[in-house]
């Protein structure tokens, strides 16, 4: 017999609820739930357990103060399709049980649009951080992640006008957007001292200049063929200054198949908790990523951003910060010239000054006792 469709849980005076599930959620959520706090705010944190590794995971929560989770669904990794899947099963019995006011997700991994489907199917308001950024390439599983959370949000907080401008011109109402800054660059400045390239340095016996690389994304990892293609331009990369990659597991087996592991000049290294990756960053002559995150960090930290990809979701990074858009034939050209361009001390982005978090904190405390919950 089919099942009874679950009668959807109008929201009342109960917690906000955090769904975080990968690591980007956890240096965007922390700045928002220390601000909540300090409201007085009740709040829980689910951790759906989308990235599950300790150095992917716990690292961040103990790193960056965030409490510990009230749960960690456990989900695990999987395709788009099963992972999407597995954690709407496990949010369907996890919200409701929880009650809450609002359900705030952060970014566009599978974990934000799986709690925002949940928490519309429930009848619970859903706020997105980091609301409107496109690369408008609906090839990419976080294009796609994107679109649905912030149609199916109430509230929307953006870390840029391009953002703003992305979300009018598709119809959103003006009252539901929030232009904010950008938590991740609170994170950052809030434990920029802490960021040690020296220590780094001394710990994986790196040279004193260096570059990192950051690969995750599918089109230069899923396929046999783009994780070659990859490989052969951080060859000729290899020949123009040492390369550091911190792997992640996603696309690990495709880049080691494709003879990453066998190219000189590459120090190959486990992926890496908050502090000792921004220390590595911080320390580098240039980054090379297809990570929307670096991308951002990058800009604050004035370090050259070569990104290997045909398009970004974050174009702020190339008009306010260090950011290039480069191909696999034009990396290595391009990073000799960031090398030799030297250090950039761009002009940041408007608000991202550290406080994105306590501005999300009074939107959500207005929006709470506008409702009557406050």
């Amino acid at each position: 017999m089919p099942q009874t469709p679950q009668a959807p849980a109008a929201a009342g005076p109960g917690p906000l609820v955090h769904v975080v599930g990968a690591r980007p959620n956890f240096v965007k959520a922390a700045p928002v739930v220390a601000a909540l706090r300090a409201a007085g705010l009740p709040q829980h944190v689910v951790h759906t357990g989308q990235h599950y590794d300790e150095r992917m995971s716990q690292v961040f929560f103990r790193e960056l103060g965030l409490p510990e989770p009230d749960v960690d669904l456990g989900v695990g990794s999987g395709s788009h399709g099963r992972q999407t899947a597995a954690l709407l099963t496990a949010l369907e019995d996890e919200l409701p049980a929880r009650s809450p006011a609002l359900v705030i997700v952060y970014g566009d991994v599978n974990s934000t649009l799986a709690a925002a489907l949940t928490a519309a199917r429930l009848g619970v308001p859903v706020a997105h951080v980091e609301a409107g950024l496109r690369s408008f390439d609906r090839s990419m599983p976080e294009e796609i992640n994107r679109l649905l959370t912030d149609r199916l949000s109430d509230l929307l907080f953006a870390t840029s006008p391009d953002a703003v401008a992305h979300l009018a011109a598709e119809g959103v109402p003006a009252d539901r957007i929030h232009l904010v800054g950008n938590p991740m660059i609170d994170t950052l400045t809030e434990h920029l001292p802490r960021f040690d390239p020296a220590a780094v340095r001394a710990a994986y016996r790196l040279p004193d200049r260096y570059a990192v690389v950051t690969l995750h994304r599918p089109a230069n990892v899923d396929s046999a063929r783009a994780a070659a293609e990859a490989v052969r331009a951080l060859r000729e990369a290899a020949a123009v200054v040492e390369l550091v990659i911190p792997l992640h597991p996603r696309g690990r087996a495709a880049l080691a198949a494709a003879g990453l592991d066998r190219v000189p000049g590459v120090t190959l290294l486990e992926p890496l908790g908050y502090v000792e990756f921004m220390g590595l960053l911080r320390g580098a002559a240039a980054v090379v990523t297809d990570s929307g995150g670096v991308q951002e960090e990058t800009t604050v930290l004035g370090v050259e951003c070569l990104t290997l990809r045909p398009n970004t979701e974050r174009p702020v990074t190339l008009t306010h910060g260090t950011n290039r858009l480069v191909t696999p034939g034009t990396l290595a050209p391009a990073l000799r010239k960031a090398l030799k361009g030297g250090r950039a001390a761009p002009e940041p982005p408007p608000l991202w000054d550290g406080r994105a978090g306590a501005r999300i904190a009074r939107v959500i405390a207005g929006w709470l006792e506008d409702r009557g919950h406050g």
